[in-house]
């Protein structure tokens, strides 16, 4: 996952890489907050907490970033292969979150991997 977030320039890791267990996001730079990227994920699906970021600018009800926990992946046997698939359609759903077709194609995606 850190590899597709880390070349989608819209999409900040903030630790530069996976230390532990969770992804922390600025997703300041698809031009959104937490609390619109998480509704728009769940629209699609996909299960992400909003979450402040180191030196937080907006209010906790907001955030600047979202959470992407992987012991839920994990736990449904995804391999790495997959959860680089599962960050392809994070990144993609948040660039094209006011294009309502290609929402639909991302929630089409998610769906193989039920």
């Amino acid at each position: 996952m850190t590899k597709v977030f880390n070349q989608a320039p819209e999409a900040r890791l903030i630790s530069g890489s996976t230390d532990n267990h969770l992804l922390l996001v600025d997703v300041t730079g698809f031009g959104l907050n937490g609390k619109e990227a998480e509704a728009i994920l769940d629209r699609v699906n996909i299960t992400v907490n909003k979450n402040s970021i180191p030196f937080e600018q907006l209010s906790p009800f907001k955030t600047s970033g979202i959470r992407v926990g992987t012991p839920a992946i994990t736990t449904r046997g995804f391999k790495e292969q997959d959860s680089v698939e599962v960050a392809k359609l994070i990144v993609k759903a948040l660039r094209e979150h006011k294009n309502e077709e290609m929402l639909a194609e991302v929630r089409e995606e998610v769906k193989v991997f039920n």
